[in-house]
């Protein structure tokens, strides 16, 4: 064959190789905005009609749940650097109490120019929330574009891993963000991050 045709045959799959990777990607973009999304509905439609909601004394004013659209760049996977020495972590709460968790891991990740790290914590209390990982966090749209007191993302135990993959598009509100008689601990300071994360639940109100 000659170099010519080979090199016109190389064109030809590269130019191949895009159009598939392009098509394969937008399918899985596609697929994956279609889960966050049937994942919202079943959020606001929990929040509307459960007897457990914190509108359900209330249901008449419930104005449905607001966010950002969902978007794969806020899905980071972070680098997991396991805590040796466990000493309780106290957080303050929204109705001036306190709560105490175990620090589990801190989750590194590189997101708009900055190398963030978040504390990952465990619930240390008794019943069937022991030994669950829990993640509040603040960010630079807090108090303008969502809840002041931060927001909240359920994160689960990987074993053996050296990372985790932190999908930012659920991200939260505490019910103290639709109720004051709820009990909500805040962030602690090593997890306001630097950057925006617009991401997830905006502010309700």
């Amino acid at each position: 064959m000659k170099p010519k045709n080979i090199i016109l045959l190389g064109v030809i799959a590269v130019v191949l190789a895009a159009i598939i990777y392009t098509f394969v990607g937008s399918q899985d973009q596609a697929a994956y905005s279609s889960q966050i999304e049937k994942d919202r509905e079943e959020r606001d439609s929990y929040m509307k009609s459960s007897p457990e909601s914190p509108f359900a004394k209330e249901t008449g004013s419930y104005g449905g749940l607001k966010y950002y659209p969902p978007n794969v760049r806020y899905k980071v996977v972070a680098t997991l650097d396991l805590v040796k020495d466990k000493q309780p972590v106290v957080l303050s709460t929204s109705d001036g109490k306190e709560q105490h968790y175990l620090p589990y891991a801190y989750a590194s990740f590189d997101l708009d120019g900055y190398n963030n790290k978040l504390l990952i914590l465990e619930n240390m209390d008794m019943g069937p929330e022991r030994g669950k990982l829990f993640l509040p966090f603040g960010d630079e749209t807090s108090a303008s574009e969502t809840y002041g007191a931060g927001r909240y993302l359920d994160v689960v135990k990987t074993p053996g891993n050296n990372s985790i993959t932190l999908d930012f598009n659920k991200a939260y509100n505490p019910y103290c963000a639709y109720n004051d008689s709820y009990s909500c601990p805040f962030p602690p300071s090593e997890n306001l991050l630097r950057v925006a994360i617009r991401a997830g639940e905006k502010s309700y109100h």
